[in-house]
Formats: C-alpha cells, structure tokens, sequence
C-alpha cells in the first residue's frame, strides 16, 4: 500500500484524497537540514507516535508508542550516532522536542527518510502529523486530524509514502 504526496496539498491513499500541506519551499531530491524542503522520493513510514493525555489510541495496523515527557528526535548534525533518531531529551542535543504545547504532533509517523544510516546533514524529523490551518511546514507532512485519523485505519507496517 502507498501514500501519495502528488503535490503540496494533496494526499491520497487508496480512493481517499486529503488536503495536505508540505515544506514551505516545496519538495526537492537534494534535502538539507533545515532547508524547509519535503524530500521527494519512495519511503517507509516508521511506527504511530500518540499523546495518550490528549487522544484515545487510534485504531490502526501501525505499532503504537505513547509520546512522553523526555522523548526528542535528534537533529543535530553533531551528534551522527543519534542523527534522526529518537532520543530521551538531553539538553547538549539538540532535538525536536515530541511532547509539544501545541497539538501537531498528538499524532505523528515518522518517515524513513535519512532513516537507516543516517547522514547528518541531509534532513532529520520528517513526520506526518496534524495541522489546524494547512500553513506550510518545516519539511513534515501535515493533514486535519480527522483524514489523519482515517489515514492511520488505511496503513499497515509495511505501507510506503511516494513524494512527488
């Protein structure tokens, strides 16, 4: 099964077609770290992250992994041995902090992007996650939560994501 990312505010998996925005400078091949780029290309998603104090566990095929306090995903190029990973909070790393005040990450899927090896430098923290008012994103992936919460009943483990 795939996603697909055709453009920067369409989504569609099977006959679900949901609005959708992306990075603020378009997608590109050639992702930089903090370049406000979505990288184009066929990915894995990883497991369905969830604040538990805020939602109930969705119902899907995805792993699920309640979001705590300490939970942070590495995007410090000075760190490659954590590079893109998640990682309990460490103030000498700088990360994305998952618990956030706002509600865009309440749900969120990694994207295997820069995943398995990563290379600090070419872009870490690409999610799919929610967003109240499609404004672009930093890189991330991002739908209402009610096409979210339908897209995460569709995916299984081993669904891709296709970025055009």
């Amino acid at each position: 099964m795939t996603i697909f990312v055709k453009n920067k505010h369409t989504l569609q998996i099977d006959e679900f077609k949901f609005k959708c925005c992306i990075g603020k400078k378009g997608s590109t091949k050639n992702k930089k770290e903090g370049d406000k780029k979505t990288p184009k290309g066929i990915f894995r998603i990883e497991n369905l992250y969830y604040r538990r104090d805020r939602i109930n566990k969705p119902e899907t095929f995805l792993k699920c992994v309640e979001i705590k306090n300490n939970m942070g995903w590495c995007d410090d190029v000075n760190f490659p041995t954590k590079y893109n990973k998640r990682i309990k909070i460490n103030n000498k790393i700088k990360h994305e902090i998952l618990m956030r005040k706002d509600n865009k990450y309440d749900l969120f899927i990694p994207i295997k992007y820069n995943y398995r090896k990563p290379i600090p430098g070419l872009g870490s923290c690409i999610f799919i996650h929610l967003t109240n008012n499609y404004r672009p994103t930093a890189g991330c992936i991002a739908l209402k939560k009610k096409d979210f919460l339908i897209l995460t009943k569709i995916v299984k483990k081993n669904s891709k994501i296709k970025i055009f």
